[in-house]
């Protein structure tokens, strides 16, 4: 039974999104509607009953006497399987009002079906070259979301996505054919499953492999120097994919170098090596690279798609620091990064939606006319800030905590000074939305009508706005379960 809903769910999404591309339902949005969300249901039904369920796994055959087609779930699919087809749901009931106005709709949602089933099976795949497949697949699945309108920016922005996803893609598939030798199998296996004779004799080539590879599998996450792409690519892509982008395709990056760091060649082969320094250095240069230019940035998505850029980069530290503690803070951000990018990005759809204002020097008065949008939008900014109880506090604290107590030279205490300095700039590029658009001033016409029209747009932005503060109060099961998950990797 298990196996069979493993394969149900990383198939339904590509069988459903291809068969819509010939559904053809037009003008019939209704249908189209709730064909879509029948689908995504019915996958978040499954990934909680796989989460649920404990190990299962299902192989297609094989490729090579080392290469297997095979699928798997384990703690970390687990984690990842459950964000995409939670928030998949809600960006889906979300997108029905407000991809009226951006039209073409059975090519939006054949890719975002498509999409998702990409990104599942990369969750689930067991082992390294099944899981880069899939990684390419979902990076091609994404790309005509970001082109969505064919406007010329968007184009542009498209083709900026693909070639900074095709430069990345290359430097993982070099490491993947080198770590193909240097592992005793391509498995993914807890701790590793190095050869012992690479750490005596192969060092030095073990170490600029895992570094390309983490490098171009960065690219996806917007880690430094391949970040360029999200920052041009959200602007200009309908709301619903701006939300999955960051929130969760961007997610991607950080779930390959999860499996490679920690299943492939293992903690304890890159503590304290050159590799590791340099990695914790990158990360702690994005964070304060894109918390900068989101606070200097005046558009609306795009300060949020620097956002991203900073705020996945904070779990790419608590990765790099190779340790049980920094991979529980890395997981908690994950998850609460991911529901708050998912709202924030929803609450930008809904101004653009409604006012047609894409700046943020613009939005004086704009909680006045959309109190539950902007109110949500508070939450989940405060959230991201990092303000107790909120979730962001809950894993900003593990992360800062987890750097002190790594004993990494200047590492250990300047990652949580930057952290810090990211964090008032965060608040810096959030909270004046909230100020401006609930205090405008005494010139502004308070007599404008109130814009929340569609309860399919409000309603999955409140919800999201609550769990951003909910999953803090009450996380110490899920922290619980991270930690323990986090023991047995590093």
């Amino acid at each position: 039974m298990n196996s069979f809903v493993l394969v149900a769910v990383i198939l339904l999404p590509f069988l459903s999104g291809g068969a819509l591309s010939l559904f053809h339902f037009g003008e019939k949005r209704r249908g189209r509607c709730a064909y879509v969300a029948v689908v995504t249901i019915l996958e978040l039904v499954g990934t909680l009953y796989l989460a649920l369920q404990g190990q299962a796994s299902v192989s297609f055959g094989t490729i090579t006497e080392q290469i297997t087609i095979r699928f798997q779930v384990d703690g970390v699919a687990r984690i990842f399987s459950l964000i995409c087809a939670a928030l998949w749901v809600p960006v889906a009931f979300y997108s029905f009002t407000y991809m009226k106005h951006e039209g073409m709709e059975d090519r939006f949602y054949t890719f975002f079906l498509l999409s998702e089933g990409a990104l599942l099976g990369m969750d689930y795949a067991a082992n390294l070259v099944c899981m880069y497949v899939l990684y390419e697949l979902m990076t091609l699945s994404a790309l005509p979301l970001i082109l969505h309108s064919l406007k010329k920016e968007a184009i542009d922005a498209a083709l900026k996505y693909l070639f900074y996803s095709i430069a990345g893609a290359f430097m993982a598939l070099l490491a993947v054919m080198f770590l193909s030798r240097m592992c005793t199998t391509l498995d993914f296996t807890p701790g590793g499953s190095l050869s012992p004779a690479v750490l005596t004799r192969h060092m030095k080539m073990l170490s600029v492999t895992v570094f390309v590879a983490v490098i171009g599998l960065g690219a996806k996450a917007g880690m430094y120097p391949l970040h360029g792409w999200l920052p041009a690519a959200h602007p200009v892509a309908p709301a619903p994919a701006s939300a999955v982008l960051s929130a969760v395709i961007a997610k991607a990056g950080v779930l390959g170098i999860i499996r490679i760091l920690y299943f492939v060649v293992g903690p304890s082969a890159l503590r304290g090596t050159w590799v590791q320094y340099a990695l914790l250095c990158l990360a702690m240069l994005t964070v304060f690279m894109g918390s900068m230019m989101a606070y200097r940035e005046k558009v609306f998505k795009k300060r949020l798609a620097y956002s991203t850029v900073s705020q996945i980069s904070y779990v790419l530290i608590g990765v790099f620091l190779l340790s049980a503690q920094g991979l529980t803070g890395a997981l908690l951000h994950v998850i609460f990064h991911a529901t708050i990018k998912t709202c924030l990005f929803l609450v930008a759809g809904s101004v653009i939606y409604y006012t047609g204002l894409t700046r943020v020097d613009e939005l004086k008065g704009i909680g006045k006319r959309m109190p539950i949008t902007i109110w949500s939008f508070t939450l989940a900014a405060l959230a991201l800030v990092g303000i107790p109880p909120a979730s962001g506090f809950v894993s900003k604290w593990y992360l800062a905590t987890a750097s002190l107590a790594s004993g990494i030279r200047i590492i250990s205490w300047l990652a949580p000074v930057i952290l810090l300095i990211s964090a008032l700039l965060t608040a810096g590029y959030l909270l004046p939305i909230t100020i401006d658009g609930f205090f405008p001033g005494k010139d502004y016409d308070y007599s404008q009508p109130k814009l929340e029209k569609s309860a399919w747009m409000w309603i999955p932005v409140a919800i999201l706005g609550a769990l951003t503060v909910l999953l803090g109060i009450f996380s110490g099961g899920l922290v619980e379960a991270l930690s323990a998950l986090a023991e047995t990797l590093a």
